[in-house]
């Protein structure tokens, strides 16, 4: 029986370093978040017709709603969820936030050649919180994201809808238990019903000479129309 050197002993070569996946960032899962933004009004003049006893035929003026057009601050939150199928991503969201706005008085100014006192009445002209319910669809490339959205608006007592879109981005970090937070901007058009508290009567016009007559707003343009534009900050709950 002959010797047997360590040379002649099978080589055993240490394995191969293990490598971990870098984990490839979905879409896909639940959010909630915050949203902070301003709205403006689309125009604060309406033109109105007076009608009634001994009013001149056609008495036409304007209505100015003051800063109507100005601005107002909002804030509030949102919760949705998210669905990628490739480079797609579908979803839904609802959101609802306030609006820091105050009633403000309208003044009527009667057209050429119409002399007459106005009186205005205090009212409501646009809600103090709106909420939306819309669906979402866009396009990922990565970690970003550009939507477009759609779907009904709300207050209290009225209805409408709502459209536009947004762009996100996903940062891939771990706030509170979040599997990514993600940062957009957004870009809403709203349309709801005018509300109608005091039965659309916003003051009173005194011509020279006759009886006051109701001033109202228009009946045939019944909606409150405004542009929002907002940051959102939102926590995603799912597979990174």
């Amino acid at each position: 029986m002959s010797g047997v050197s360590a040379a002649d002993l099978p080589v055993r070569s240490a394995p191969p370093p293990l490598v971990a996946a870098v984990p490839v960032f979905t879409w896909t899962g639940f959010y909630v978040g915050g949203n902070l933004g301003w709205g403006w009004r689309d125009d604060d003049n309406e033109t109105v017709v007076l009608t009634g006893p001994g009013v001149p035929a056609g008495l036409v003026g304007t209505l100015n709603f003051g800063n109507g057009n100005d601005g107002n601050f909002l804030g509030g939150g949102q919760i949705g969820y998210n669905y990628q199928i490739g480079s797609f991503v579908i979803g839904a969201e609802a959101d609802i936030q306030g609006i820091a706005t105050d009633d403000n008085d309208a003044v009527f100014v009667a057209g050429p050649g119409n002399a007459g006192v106005f009186v205005p009445g205090e009212f409501e002209d646009s809600a103090d919180w709106f909420g939306t319910v819309r669906l979402r669809a866009g396009v990922a490339f990565d970690q970003f994201l550009i939507y477009a959205t759609g779907g009904l608006a709300y207050t209290d007592n009225n209805t409408g809808w709502t459209a536009g879109g947004g762009v996100e981005w996903a940062l891939p970090v771990n706030w509170f238990g979040s599997s990514a937070v993600t940062l957009g901007l957004e870009g809403l058009w709203v349309s709801l019903d005018e509300d109608d508290d005091n039965n659309g009567v916003i003051g009173t016009f005194t011509p020279a000479g006759l009886a006051p007559v109701n001033v109202s707003l228009p009946r045939g343009d019944d909606e409150q129309d405004f542009f929002v534009a907002r940051a959102k900050l939102n926590f995603k709950f799912g597979t990174y």
